[in-house]
């Protein structure tokens, strides 16, 4: 039988070989967290590599995603459908083995890492979904949502300020269901950390609220005791500070930045070889360490026995299982469209004028009774974002709710959404200032990328929020957004538009949304019910042309009652203009062209009007068409004022589109 030495040196051999052979890649981190690696899954892990989707199953995340061929020789050798020809082609195209763990890519990676401090972020809504499920769920004697989010990390996550703001959130949320284990190997790219590096990391985590230990993180006794130790402080997160060398086992470069992101050389890995006498060829690993390793068996025992808890509950909560069922499954209630759909017509009716804003706290209010798996929360933004509802009870995790007070964290709540998600059975939105996504686009991004759905609610959309003045004022960040490949932006013209949009934002599976939405009032206005699904492809002709038309005004948000009162004063000069409402230019961009042509025909010269960065509109307008927009910082004064200020009127829509004629 191999040793637990012996089990956790097949980590660094299939590490070193796969980095060696791919000239690329980070050998140091997996090589240094190898013995952790082997006492957390083998001893303390519940999860089933034949069933990587088991709802009660642990959640593992390599925050410090450099180090991947951690994770890809953990997930080979316990048993999961990685083979070893996926190892053998690290880091080559199309390979499961990616540079950094891709989500969908191989099974049992939990989340996509590699940006530092997204992936300890992400855990941390791993275990606000976990609590707030149990919540939702557990009954007296029937603990089915009950398990623990693991997360190694490393120096560079913990230098990452995004890790500040959910370890703290976490603190506050009393996460006794997440345990981190710190690689404390003094080592980054550029050197010993001592330089730029000198947190009190333990002190640092104290006053957060966590429970901290540091232990050696080459002692397996020491690590287990640890990892049952946290286990045990139902009240508090743990960080286990483990104290290890980079690049463990090699004779000439661990312990320094030479083995951090670079392979060893082949005469260095032949040397570390004999120091952890590891006899076996590249990609090679003996009998006896793969049944060391092996857990599809107890990991099927270990979900056998949730099935048998599962089927109790069932019997004792029929409704509540089939919710639970359903949740997990990602299945909207059945009731889901047709309480949408009269929600649209309802909203239609009243044809309020609104700020969008509000507009989508309607379409909250409304949706939230029928969606019970809805997560709201605001980044210290609630009354300005609206993003809750009467319906809607704070939560910060110490008692049930399902609106979350995030703090002033835009960057940590977008991270701690995404793994909200990725846990399951929680459809989580969060609110903040448009300008402020700045923040927080890595963590949007990370969401489009994994293909993902979180709902990002953006208010304050455009120079017309006006008086907070220019660092307040988004000019190029809807563009910005727009740009983000399965990114679905958003930006509602009036209250049925925003229904739409919110609808269409929940329908979506298979990537995040973002809901661009006003400050100030916009008018209400009634659609004729063929328009609805023609909002839901992105744009539509909102007021088609007298005869024939000479030019097409294509407007977003609160510019297309602009263009709609531009186009009556084109008339009256004998003009015939087109206006098409665009909320969503993503979305219209994925409709066939027989649908596109029939929006913006060719031939005819188009003027787009929108309080933001003009260059974005010319892939629509051409260089022979107009755009009103805006390419400077704004200005402090009253919206209006400072709307009419940068050209956003009737007189100058009328202005650039006879100057395109």
């Amino acid at each position: 039988m191999a040793t637990r030495r012996h089990l956790a040196n097949a980590i660094r051999a299939l590490s070193m070989d796969a980095v060696q052979k791919a000239s690329s890649g980070h050998p140091g981190a997996p090589m240094g967290m190898a013995d952790i690696a082997e006492v957390l899954w083998n001893d303390h892990m519940n999860h089933n590599p034949t069933n990587p989707e088991w709802a009660d199953r642990d959640r593992f995340i390599l925050s410090n995603g450099h180090g991947s061929m951690l994770i890809y020789s953990l997930l080979h050798l316990s048993g999961y459908d990685l083979p070893m020809s996926s190892l053998s082609s690290f880091r080559q195209l199309h390979s499961q083995c990616a540079g950094h763990p891709e989500y969908g890519y191989a099974p049992g990676i939990e989340t996509t890492t590699g940006p530092l401090g997204q992936g300890i972020t992400n855990g941390v809504g791993f275990a606000m979904a976990e609590k707030l499920m149990a919540d939702q769920f557990n009954r007296p004697g029937h603990d089915i949502v009950n398990h623990n989010t693991y997360v190694f990390l490393g120096d560079g996550c913990l230098m990452e300020g995004v890790s500040h703001e959910a370890c703290s959130l976490a603190g506050t949320w009393g996460l006794g269901n997440l345990v981190a284990f710190w690689d404390d190997n003094n080592i980054s790219i550029d050197g010993h950390i001592d330089g730029w590096y000198t947190d009190d990391t333990v002190k640092r985590f104290e006053s957060y609220g966590w429970h901290v230990q540091s232990v050696d993180g080459h002692d397996p006794k020491a690590i287990s005791a640890a990892i049952t130790a946290a286990k045990g402080v139902k009240d508090k997160p743990s960080m286990i500070c483990c104290k290890t060398i980079i690049g463990f086992g090699s004779p000439n470069k661990s312990g320094s930045h030479d083995c951090h992101g670079a392979a060893l050389g082949e005469d260095e890995v032949a040397l570390t070889r004999k120091e952890l006498d590891w006899d076996s060829a590249p990609f090679e690993i003996p009998t006896d360490v793969y049944e060391g390793w092996d857990a599809k068996a107890s990991g099927a025992d270990k979900e056998a026995a949730w099935n048998a808890k599962f089927d109790t509950y069932s019997n004792a909560h029929p409704e509540l299982a089939a919710e639970f069922k359903r949740r997990m499954a990602g299945e909207l209630p059945a009731n889901w469209k047709q309480t949408t759909d009269a929600f649209i017509v309802e909203t239609n009716e009243k044809a309020a004028s609104v700020a969008s804003r509000k507009a989508s706290q309607n379409a909250i209010t409304a949706l939230a009774p029928v969606l019970p798996e809805f997560l709201g929360g605001s980044a210290d933004l609630t009354g300005s974002n609206l993003t809750s509802c009467a319906s809607f009870k704070h939560v910060s995790g110490k008692e049930m709710g399902n609106y979350i007070s995030y703090g002033v964290r835009e960057f940590g709540m977008f991270a701690i959404m995404n793994g909200m998600t990725l846990h399951g059975g929680l459809i989580p939105f969060g609110g903040t200032f448009h300008m402020f996504s700045d923040y927080a686009k890595s963590a949007l991004r990370m969401a489009a990328l994994m293909k993902i759905r979180t709902i990002a609610v953006l208010t304050h959309d455009s120079i017309g929020q006006g008086e907070d003045g220019p660092t307040h004022q988004p000019i190029e960040n809807t563009a910005a957004m727009r740009y983000i490949p399965n990114m679905d932006v958003w930006r509602p013209a009036d209250s049925v538009e925003v229904a739409v949009a919110w609808t269409a934002a929940v329908e979506r599976m298979d990537g995040p949304t973002s809901l661009v939405l006003s400050r100030q009032g916009i008018p209400g206005r009634s659609h004729d019910a063929a328009d609805f699904n023609a909002m839901r492809k992105g744009a539509y002709i909102l007021s088609e042309a007298k005869g024939s038309a000479d030019v097409i005004l294509i407007a977003t948000g609160s510019e297309v009652d602009l263009a709609a009162k531009a186009q009556e004063a084109l008339a009256a000069s004998g003009i015939s203009a087109r206006v098409v409402s665009m909320p969503s230019t993503n979305v219209f961009d994925r409709q066939d062209q027989a649908y596109k042509d029939s929006i913006l025909t060719p031939g005819i010269k188009r003027v787009a009007i929108e309080a933001g960065v003009t260059d974005f509109w010319r892939k629509y307008v051409g260089l022979e068409g107009g755009v009103v927009g805006i390419d400077t910082f704004g200005e402090s004064a009253p919206g209006g004022v400072v709307m009419e200020h940068f050209g956003f009127t009737v007189e100058n829509v009328v202005k650039t589109v006879k100057e395109v004629l």
